[in-house]
């Protein structure tokens, strides 16, 4: 079955960065689309970031574009989520999700904070 494990999360200080891994296993990983979502304390999940199957596109949410970055490794089975400029705003659980089968990984913890 469709497993998604993501790493990388920490404590980070404003204006630091942090490099998000999704690695992911149970499909045809090069056949699909990939996402990123967070979900901060309150509020609803959202989306931060797509990435198509070749990556050859890619796609942000507002509050993030210019400081993340979506790529894949096909020949790994892995997805990342480079995040620069953190802002305290950015604290949430971040999640990677296979959107065409619903599946979530179970999120890490990014906090920024001084």
């Amino acid at each position: 079955q469709v497993q998604l494990v993501e790493s990388g999360g920490g404590l980070v200080q404003p204006g630091g960065s942090l490099r998000l891994s999704c690695a992911a296993s149970g499909f045809t990983f090069s056949n699909y689309a990939m996402s990123w979502y967070r979900q901060a304390p309150g509020k609803e999940r959202e989306l931060v970031a797509a990435i198509s199957s070749t990556g050859g596109s890619t796609n942000y949410a507002d509050s993030v574009k210019g400081r993340f970055t979506i790529s894949r490794d096909n020949a790994k089975n892995m997805v990342y989520l480079q995040m620069n400029s953190l802002k305290p705003e950015d604290t949430a659980v971040y999640y990677c999700r296979l959107v065409a089968r619903d599946s979530w990984g179970q999120g890490t913890q990014v906090t920024v904070s001084s």
